[in-house]
């Protein structure tokens, strides 16, 4: 199976074709991984329950796998998935690389892409200052056409809004989903706003939403700050402010505040049962593919 590069994930326009060799690439890899048997099959099976009925056991996928599958039926598969992408001006973040907008609308594309194999409905909600896009979850092919045009439009557009309020457009979404969902949220959490996502994420669960948050950054020069040692300029992407300095003599203070941030986004959501992944740059998506099945396959 051929596997995408990192010099094919920015220059290949067509999202539907990247979504498609993702999650290609991902289930071939499971089944030569020692997890096979796991979700693979899970569009139209699921584990057989001792006790249960064996009319339905799909004996041709027993001779493949060793395991025992039910047939699942329609019914079955109604999950409501909202996919939520923060297209604030740091997710534009790098910009001479593979960003971080365009990694979370990739890997957003290919949990839509899993979403509609498993016949489940997906919504997108794309955010920055405001709720800019929003979409109810469905599962058919129209609706799934005009998600792939929306997050195209959204890289195409270079006009990257100079704010984000994370929380607040959470706390909106809260209120816009009038069914119980997954809420699947891609974001650096950087935010200008004041309002807490420690609140938001309350609001989320008080209206019976699970959520999972894949933390996306750049690990060399976000997590780790990791630069030459020589002068540069740090530009905000947000305000416009431009700072010049040596790396070397604020890593640590960096780090220190790095560190405190990430502690106080992974104490909220331990708070509120909410699962944080973190999602660093490349061209690795199992790490956003695997915990998303894992999700799943806890609330079908």
């Amino acid at each position: 199976m051929f596997r995408l590069s990192q010099e094919d994930l920015i220059q290949i326009p067509n999202l539907e074709f990247l979504a498609n060799q993702v999650v290609e690439g991902f289930i071939t890899g499971m089944h030569k991984s020692p997890y096979h048997g796991f979700s693979v099959e899970f569009a139209e099976h699921r584990l057989y329950n001792t006790g249960e009925s064996t009319r339905h056991i799909d004996w041709k996928l027993y001779g493949r796998t060793d395991k025992l599958f039910v047939k699942r039926f329609e019914e079955e598969t109604n999950l409501r998935c909202q996919v939520v992408i923060d297209a604030s001006a740091s997710m534009y973040y790098p910009e001479q690389d593979l960003s971080k907008l365009r990694f979370s609308v990739i890997a957003a594309a290919s949990i839509i892409q899993l979403l509609k194999r498993q016949r489940d409905a997906a919504g997108l909600s794309i955010i920055d200052d405001g709720l800019r896009v929003h979409t109810p979850a469905k599962s058919n092919s129209v609706h799934i056409r005009y998600l792939w045009q929306q997050m195209e439009e959204m890289l195409a557009n270079k006009q990257a809004s100079k704010s984000s309020n994370i929380a607040e457009n959470l706390h909106l979404l809260a209120e816009a989903l009038h069914k119980r969902s997954l809420v699947v949220v891609f974001s650096d959490f950087y935010q200008s706003g004041d309002s807490s996502i420690q609140q938001a994420l309350q609001h989320l669960r008080f209206k019976k939403h699970e959520v999972i948050l894949f933390h996306v950054g750049d690990k060399k020069s976000e997590a780790e700050f990791d630069f030459s040692n020589r002068p540069y300029v740090f530009i905000d992407s947000e305000t416009g402010e431009r700072v010049k300095v040596q790396p070397n003599a604020i890593q640590e203070a960096y780090l220190h505040e790095m560190n405190k941030f990430r502690n106080e986004l992974e104490v909220s959501c331990l708070q509120y049962k909410v699962e944080l992944v973190n999602a660093f740059l490349g061209s690795d998506f199992d790490q956003v593919l695997y915990p998303f099945l894992l999700k799943r396959g806890k609330l079908i």
